[in-house]
C-alpha cells in the first residue's frame, strides 16, 4: 500500500511560480509511474490529466502546461515535485499526486485518471491577479 501526500499548494499571482511535493510512504517512487491530474473547484468531474513521469523517467505533459510546468522526481527522497512557471488564472485547481505501479504500451493510458492506483488528497493551488 502506498500513501501520497501533497505540499506546496496556495496562493499565486498571474505569471508567477509554485511548487508542488508529493511525498510517498510504503513504496518506492522509482517502482511507479508518478503523476499529477487537477480538477478546478466545484466541478464535478473527472480529473484532468497534468503531467506524469513513467517508471524509466520520461515524462509526458498536458498541452495546456506543456513548456510552463516540470516533473521531477527525486529517488532519494522518495517524492515527486511539480515547479509550476508563469501561471495563469485558468491554472486554479486541486492537484492530485497520483501513483501506478504499472506500465502502459500507450502515451493516453497514462491520461486516464483511471489507470493510476493510488491517490493523494489533494492541494488547492489559486492563481490571482
Amino acid at each position: 500500500q502506498m500513501q501520497l501526500r501533497e505540499s506546496g499548494g496556495g496562493l499565486a499571482l498571474t505569471g508567477g511560480s509554485l511548487r508542488l511535493s508529493c511525498a510517498a510512504s510504503g513504496s518506492a517512487v522509482s517502482d511507479h509511474s508518478m503523476g499529477w491530474f487537477r480538477r478546478a473547484p466545484g466541478e464535478a468531474r473527472p480529473r484532468d490529466f497534468v503531467a506524469v513521469i513513467k517508471r524509466n523517467g520520461t515524462t509526458l505533459y498536458a498541452d495546456s502546461v506543456k513548456g510552463r510546468f516540470t516533473i521531477v522526481r527525486d529517488n532519494a527522497d522518495n517524492t515527486v515535485s511539480l515547479q509550476m512557471n508563469r501561471l495563469k488564472s485558468e491554472d486554479t485547481a486541486d492537484y492530485y499526486c497520483t501513483a501506478s505501479p504499472r506500465d502502459y504500451l500507450y502515451d493516453s493510458t497514462y491520461s486516464n485518471p483511471i489507470s493510476y492506483t493510488y491517490w493523494g488528497q489533494g492541494a488547492l493551488v489559486t492563481v490571482s491577479s
